[in-house]
């Protein structure tokens, strides 16, 4: 199992906004969690990555580590990376720069550079920007550099938080084929996504999450042809 989570319970101050959340990622998988805007999946996400405390409940990372008990750079060294919504690059650095602050806690310099030329496969075109600011990158190329920037770290679990958002099409579809190559080749993934169409031809099993609880669990493609969820996720009756 590489992660289980049981009866999370999440606030800010009085505001319960998870209530009681129960799921599972096996080793190898890629799950989707779907749902609108507030239901409570970048919080869930920032809870698992230890930015966020909960009130109760248990994360178990990889049967051991108790992630609501462990401190965010301390979850990134047991291999569980965040790509947060947003992207977050460091837009004054470079490209490269970003890439060598995702392996900031790594130091075996033959797979480090080894890594470097992996995502530079992955990602073609940041190798044409390397010495460029990542400020200046076109939206679909701050995204892969963030997903390139966690692969750094060399995680076992990578939770993403939205990386279609504000991207065209063909960008998305370039996105979404290379996180299939990335789970391929071993890593797990965690995908909170608003295009419940695309998440769902791509993962295993999906969660769907309405105003803080899990409302449905099943295979992904179980949910795509799931009446409820076309009509309320997929745009379709």
């Amino acid at each position: 199992m590489m992660l289980e989570i049981k009866n999370l319970v999440v606030g800010y101050g009085p505001v319960e906004v998870l209530h009681g959340i129960s799921l599972e990622v096996q080793t190898g998988e890629i799950v989707a969690l779907i749902g609108s805007n507030g239901a409570g999946k970048t919080t869930l996400l920032r809870t698992i990555s230890g930015l966020v405390k909960p009130k109760s409940g248990t994360m178990h990372f990889r049967g051991s580590h108790y992630l609501e008990k462990t401190k965010p750079h301390i979850i990134v060294r047991e291999g569980l990376c965040h790509v947060p919504e947003g992207r977050g690059v460091f837009a004054q650095m470079s490209v490269w720069e970003n890439l060598q602050m995702g392996a900031y806690l790594r130091n075996e310099t033959q797979e480090l550079e080894e890594d470097y030329d992996y995502i530079f496969t992955l990602f073609p075109i940041l190798k044409e920007r390397r010495d460029q600011k990542a400020g200046t990158l076109s939206g679909g190329e701050q995204q892969m550099l963030a997903i390139g920037r966690a692969l750094m770290a060399k995680p076992r679990l990578l939770l993403l938080d939205e990386p279609s958002l504000g991207l065209a099409p063909l960008v998305v579809q370039t996105i979404f084929s290379t996180l299939k190559e990335i789970n391929e080749a071993g890593t797990t993934i965690l995908l909170v996504e608003q295009n419940a169409h695309q998440a769902l031809k791509l993962a295993d099993r999906g969660y769907v999450i309405e105003t803080g609880r899990i409302v449905l669990e099943d295979q992904a493609r179980n949910l795509l042809n799931s009446d409820d969820v076309k009509k309320a996720y997929l745009g379709e009756i």
